[in-house]
C-alpha cells in the first residue's frame, strides 16, 4: 500500500495556506505530493529539512509546506541553498525550481552548483513555459511551440536540462514525468539519499498557458502526451536519433560518488586552523 494522504498531512500548512494558487490541472500539486511521499517514506524529520525556492509557479511550493522554508528571489534559490548547507551541513536541503527560474536568470548558479557537487537536492519542474508571469517563452520551450512572446512559434533551441547538468558535473541526475508519478517519487527518494548535488527534472503540464496555446488545453491530454513521448533510458540507448526525435528520455542518467563540497570546505578550514596554531 502506498503512502496515504493522512500520512503526509502533517507536512502541510493546511490551516493557513490553502487553497493553493495553482491552476486546475497544473502538475505542481502532483509533484509536491511526490516530494512529501518521498520524505515520509525516508522518515526524514521535519525540522531537518530546509525547503527553498526562487520565483515562479512551482516556487510557491514552500509556502504550503511545514518545513524550514525560504521563498527567495528570481533564479537565486541555489545560492541561498548553498549558504544554508555551508552553515548547517546537517540539514537536508531541497530546492524546487521552474525551468525558467533555474535555467534562464538562474542558469549560471545552476551550472556552478552542479560543478561544486554540494549536497543539495534540486527538483526542476519543466512545463516548457513561464507560467506565473503570463506565458513567455522559456529556455525549455520546444522549437515551433507558441508562447505569448513567440506568437508565431519559438525559434530558440531549447536547453536539455539533463545534458546540461551532466556536463556541469552533477553526480545524481534523473528525469521523469508527472504521468509516471511513482517513478518520479522513487527518483526523488534516491536523490534525497545521494551524497552530493542531486538533480531531478520532472516534465509537467501547464494546460492553462502552454497547453491552451499549443492545442492541448485539457490536462488529461497533456498527461497522455507524456505517456506517448516518454522513453526509458534503457530503450532509448537502442534507438536511432531519428526514432528519438520528439521523444523524452526518462531514467537515471548518473549516480556516482565524488568529493562533496561542504565536507571539503570544512576539511580545509580545519587544516588552516591547525596550521595557524603551529
Amino acid at each position: 500500500m502506498g503512502t496515504q494522504l493522512s500520512e503526509i498531512h502533517e507536512y502541510l500548512r493546511w490551516r493557513k495556506r490553502f487553497p493553493t494558487v495553482w491552476c486546475a490541472g497544473c502538475g505542481d500539486g502532483t509533484i509536491m505530493g511526490a516530494i512529501l511521499r518521498a520524505i515520509h517514506d525516508l522518515q526524514m524529520p521535519q525540522d531537518s529539512i530546509a525547503f527553498i525556492s526562487g520565483i515562479g509557479c512551482s516556487s510557491r511550493m514552500p509556502i504550503y509546506l511545514d518545513f524550514n522554508t525560504l521563498h527567495t528571489t528570481h533564479g537565486r534559490a541555489l545560492p541561498f541553498a548553498t549558504g544554508v548547507k555551508l552553515v548547517r551541513p546537517d540539514m537536508n536541503v531541497i530546492v524546487v525550481s521552474g525551468d525558467g527560474d533555474a535555467l534562464a536568470i538562474g542558469g549560471n548558479h545552476f551550472i556552478h552548483t552542479c560543478r561544486r557537487n554540494i549536497d543539495i537536492t534540486m527538483v526542476l519542474i519543466n512545463n516548457s513555459i513561464y507560467g506565473m508571469t503570463g506565458g513567455q517563452v522559456a529556455p525549455t520551450t520546444p522549437i515551433g511551440a507558441i508562447a505569448h512572446t513567440m506568437p508565431y512559434g519559438n525559434i530558440d533551441p531549447p536547453f536539455d536540462a539533463v545534458e546540461l547538468s551532466l556536463a556541469a558535473g552533477a553526480t545524481f541526475v534523473a528525469r521523469s514525468t508527472t504521468y509516471n508519478i511513482i517513478q518520479t517519487t522513487n527518483y526523488i527518494k534516491k536523490a534525497l539519499q545521494h551524497k552530493g548535488f542531486s538533480f531531478v527534472e520532472i516534465i509537467s503540464q501547464c494546460p492553462v498557458l502552454y497547453g491552451r496555446l499549443n492545442g492541448m488545453p485539457d490536462p488529461v491530454d497533456m498527461l497522455l502526451w507524456q505517456k506517448e513521448v516518454a522513453v526509458p533510458l534503457s530503450k532509448a540507448k537502442k534507438m536511432s536519433p531519428e526514432e528519438l526525435e520528439g521523444k523524452i528520455t526518462t531514467g537515471i542518467f548518473r549516480d556516482e560518488i565524488r568529493p562533496e563540497y561542504t565536507e571539503q570546505v570544512y576539511a580545509l578550514s580545519e587544516k588552516l586552523q591547525e596550521k595557524s596554531e603551529d
